[in-house]
């Protein structure tokens, strides 16, 4: 009779030497960068306020907008972040609706962080050499859109993510198009103080099924120049926080699942249910903060709304805490300071926290 199945680093490690031999063979190691911006994508009756609300509780300010045939769009962005891409879809096929069909997130069938963009200095050699690979985009190739030549994977059966590769041919930056025009409303800044305590995106964590977690690290090293870096277990919770790092970098992609497969919602842990409320997905963004005592009341007394309390400690190297979601995006805000130039994400305690939270929802 098999053993259940359970998650082990020591088999994902040789897998994931066995990736980074095959990017080198083929020569794509260094190809793609670090994280240039994420698409988000609203249902088109919250797009308004799902901008506003980027706008009144993180540091990001608008860059530009416009819009076309097929989408509308708010770009943000802050110094040393990747950028926000706040869309709406104008109708047409939507290949990550399907994903988004659970009981808690069927009600927003076009809602999703959908897409993560890296540069790609060679487009055009990154896609021929990753298409002799077998693997797969919603193109048949780049599309030149004036500014910038674009690839996108298909969504990925083990995250519902897809990953996007630019590059740029003018100002980096600039996404709007010949194509595009006015976007008929603007969104304004609000004054408030606290959030010039809020920076870059730091991470983003998306959750993924037990069994699924190898094949989810995999895929993306496959596609990308990030490699597996550590994992945290908190066994009571059945859960894996796990990091995949540039080197230089400043954005880490997270991946949490559980140890053990889902059971039911009685008996399975906080990752688990999740996705069975809510599917595949990214689960929050953390943002770098300072003075984050402060900036916390701030945010409360602005409206916002926590799933915990702060957790963390200078000694712990960190200090974190995690809104509720939101209402527009489905995505949670994660607020972190990092202390004396800690460049972990957790501690022991503080992720089994932080997990545990996320019952709440």
């Amino acid at each position: 009779m098999p053993l259940p199945f359970q998650n082990d680093d020591a088999a994902l490690r040789r897998q994931a030497d066995e990736v980074l031999a095959q990017r080198k063979k083929h020569g794509l190691e260094n190809m793609v960068g670090d994280l240039q911006a994420v698409v988000v994508m609203t249902e088109p009756e919250h797009h308004q306020e799902a901008v506003a609300e980027f706008l009144r509780y993180t540091g990001l300010n608008v860059k530009e907008s416009f819009q076309d045939q097929n989408v509308s769009a708010c770009v943000l962005g802050c110094p040393g972040s990747a950028d926000f891409l706040v869309c709406a879809r104008k109708g047409g096929d939507n290949p990550f609706r399907q994903v988004n069909l659970h009981p808690k997130s069927s009600h927003l069938p076009n809602t999703r962080l959908e897409t993560f963009v890296y540069t790609c200095p060679d487009l055009s050699r990154y896609a021929a050499i990753q298409k002799a690979r077998g693997k797969r985009f919603l193109t048949d190739g780049p599309v030149d859109f004036g500014p910038y030549l674009f690839l996108q994977t298909e969504p990925s059966a083990f995250t519902g993510n897809s990953l996007g590769f630019l590059q740029w041919k003018g100002p980096v930056g600039h996404y709007a198009t010949s194509r595009s025009g006015p976007l008929g409303w603007s969104e304004t800044k609000p004054g408030s103080a606290y959030t010039k305590n809020i920076f870059e995106l730091d991470h983003t964590a998306t959750r993924v099924r037990a069994e699924d977690r190898d094949p989810a690290i995999l895929e993306y090293m496959d596609y990308t120049n990030y490699d597996f870096d550590f994992a945290v277990y908190v066994d009571a919770l059945n859960s894996i926080t796990n990091v995949a790092r540039l080197p230089g970098a400043v954005y880490a992609q997270v991946f949490t699942s559980g140890i053990t497969p889902f059971v039911d919602l009685d008996n399975s842990g906080p990752t688990e249910k999740y996705i069975s409320n809510y599917g595949t997905r990214v689960h929050h963004m953390a943002f770098r903060t300072e003075d984050i005592e402060t900036t916390y009341q701030a945010l409360i007394d602005d409206g916002m709304t926590f799933l915990v309390e702060l957790v963390g400690s200078r000694e712990d190297g960190l200090k974190q805490t995690f809104t509720r979601s939101s209402p527009y995006t489905l995505l949670v805000n994660e607020y972190i300071k990092r202390f004396d130039g800690f460049t972990g994400f957790f501690s022991k305690n503080n992720v089994t926290m932080l997990t545990a939270a996320t019952e709440k929802q």
